[in-house]
């Protein structure tokens, strides 16, 4: 890792999104090369909801600016997004934002995640190193991805 992402790394802070964070969302949202989610326009609006009402958000801030976040839906599980800005790729800031966002929905007596991707992105290659369950594909082509709570003490 070079110096200054070193830099970046030590001063990227992981917070809990609020409404504040919701244009910062939307840059990163738009910045993505891969999974672009432009089948439609996502509103304000329905990011706020993500993150408040249906979920929670998280972001990854280096210098007071959002650089990755992540949506989870706590009412089916549904991994609704995780960005990071392709300018900060490679820093950890995906995976520190999976873990916090994994750790809230098992918190929240979740027993099965799912998300869903394009084949053959990096987001692919992330979910299965990060334990995720390929279920084939989606009649959309799209990958769906599945993640099972462990029980503490189990063997599975």
């Amino acid at each position: 890792m070079k110096s200054d992402q070193s830099a970046e790394v030590a001063d990227a802070v992981l917070r809990q999104a609020n409404c504040s964070d919701i244009r910062g969302i939307q840059r990163v949202r738009h910045a993505v090369k891969e999974n672009r989610l432009t089948s439609r326009a996502i509103s304000d609006d329905e990011v706020a909801h993500a993150i408040e009402v249906s979920g929670r958000g998280w972001v990854v801030e280096v210098d007071r600016t959002v650089v990755g976040f992540a949506i989870g839906n706590a009412e089916d599980g549904n991994i609704w997004a995780l960005f990071v800005d392709p300018e900060h790729e490679g820093r950890g800031h995906g995976r520190r934002l999976h873990d916090a966002m994994v750790a809230w929905l098992w918190s929240r007596g979740l027993r099965k995640l799912w998300l869903s991707t394009e084949p053959g992105t990096r987001a692919q290659r992330f979910y299965s190193r990060a334990g995720w369950t390929d279920c084939g594909l989606l009649p959309s082509g799209e990958l769906r991805f599945e993640l099972q709570r462990r029980d503490e003490g189990s063997d599975a």
